[in-house]
């Protein structure tokens, strides 16, 4: 082979392996030995933050989510740390002040992170400037993320112009997020073919499992010129994770694009990983067996939501409208204006389709659903229908960037944690409390002192 291009692999089993496949509970320990390993195998970046992390360090392991991080960056010398932001809502589920994003975003890279991913749920790039500035500022590499997801508005030519405001923005390269496994192995090819020859940018593919096509999706991806692949070690890897690293590995050897990491090396790595597993799933009473799911490829919400969906219609001893709701799911997402279901999207989507069986078409709406239409979130890809004109009658429509309407936080943020007993609270605590307020401080009384339970 003359020409050689390796393509390079982002390694997942630090966080959206197990954030897919065991509930996001793996802890630090559990990371800690086979970090230097890691470290030096040869990947492109190891995604080990964001994303469900620092909620569930906070909310679930007792663990300090900064503190994790600094950890990391002690074994990890070598390789990138990535992480996932979700924009304007940071790692939480609202939109945040610009100072509170600016300040988030320089504090972790600060602490360790090498490379930002972000990506917001409707693909409204305005809500990535802030954050997309700040890393670039940090001096971290900044990756924007395009949402995958079907519909008749999105199209090839759609998500191109959602990837040239991202190079407007002054992305490093970009990142296709495919969270429901819905991007099919051709349409990845042309995706891909046409962001490299139209923007000249590198592009990162991310797939989640869940359909059983995203190892298919890689190798056409890889022929369109991708520069990079997400993958998890097999112990958590499939099902509603990434393709196997081993596997991928080992399926390029002696091609133009040999990875070039030797597949020997991970093998005791996996096996740690495969312990862990197990005992998260002995510790914390998981499901990790989760197989593919092709249901996701008509309705677009990953099984394990149906599933929840199923036992609360049940518990309403309502298990029969569950046919119902299966054929409500996508018409609310078409009138609301075809969202890509992620979060927070796909549970206010959700709600909404589940009231309607239940209770009859929007007889009862929550304001989740009234905010997405009027564009609290943002723009939506398609303009709302008809009937969702109706539900949100006389209310005021947000035409400007949603955070313009937020004050600066962070100055209020730091006089609340000090009037709950922490007048010195690190730039790092006064962020997690501006995070998960209550879940902060609970998690501050058990280690900081005083001993104040959260209000």
């Amino acid at each position: 082979m003359t020409t050689k291009k390796p393509l390079k692999i982002v390694e997942t089993v630090l966080r959206d392996g197990h954030q897919s496949l065991a509930a996001t509970r793996m802890r630090t320990s559990d990371m800690i030995p086979m970090l230097e390993q890691l470290d030096e195998i040869g990947y492109f970046a190891l995604e080990a933050w964001g994303g469900a992390t620092f909620d569930a360090c906070l909310r679930f392991l007792d663990e300090d989510p900064w503190e994790r991080l600094r950890t990391l960056k002690k074994y990890i010398k070598k390789t990138p740390i990535s992480m996932l932001l979700r924009g304007q809502n940071v790692l939480g589920y609202n939109h945040y002040a610009d100072d509170v994003v600016e300040t988030f975003v320089q504090r972790m890279v600060d602490n360790g992170i090498g490379l930002v991913r972000i990506f917001d749920a409707l693909n409204d790039t305005r809500n990535l400037e802030v954050s997309m500035r700040a890393a670039k500022k940090a001096g971290a590499h900044v990756q924007g993320a395009i949402v995958y997801t079907i519909s008749p508005y999105h199209t090839t030519e759609n998500f191109l112009k959602v990837a040239k405001d991202l190079v407007d923005l002054g992305t490093d390269s970009i990142c296709l997020k495919d969270m429901a496994g819905l991007l099919a192995p051709y349409t990845a090819y042309d995706l891909v073919k046409t962001i490299k020859e139209k923007l000249g940018v590198p592009v990162d593919v991310h797939c989640h499992y869940t359909s059983g096509m995203a190892s298919m999706t890689y190798l056409k991806a890889m022929e369109a010129g991708a520069d990079v692949v997400d993958c998890a070690l097999s112990p958590f890897a499939l099902g509603t994770s990434q393709p196997a690293t081993e596997a991928l590995v080992a399926a390029l050897e002696g091609h133009e694009r040999d990875t070039g990491i030797d597949k020997e090396k991970l093998y005791p790595i996996a096996d740690h990983f495969r312990k862990v597993k197990k005992d998260l799933a002995d510790t914390f009473k998981l499901n990790t067996a989760i197989d593919i799911d092709t249901k996701v490829l008509t309705f677009q919400i990953p099984g394990g939501m149906l599933s929840n969906f199923l036992n609360q219609l049940k518990q309403q001893g309502k298990a029969d409208k569950y046919p119902e709701l299966i054929e409500e799911l996508p018409r609310v997402r078409a009138e609301i204006g075809y969202p890509p279901l992620v979060t927070p999207t796909s549970q206010i989507v959700g709600s909404m389709a589940a009231f309607n069986v239940i209770l009859g078409r929007y007889k009862v709406v929550p304001q989740e659903i009234k905010d997405l239409a009027r564009g609290a979130y943002g723009r939506t890809p398609a303009p709302i229908q008809d009937v969702m004109k109706e539900v949100i009658a006389g209310q005021k429509m947000i035409e400007h960037r949603p955070a313009d309407d937020i004050a600066p936080q962070m100055e209020l943020l730091k006089r609340k944690l000090a009037e709950k007993g922490y007048p010195d609270a690190t730039l790092e605590d006064v962020l997690s409390f501006a995070l998960f307020p209550e879940v902060a401080l609970k998690f501050f009384a058990a280690n900081r002192g005083p001993e104040l339970a959260a209000e």
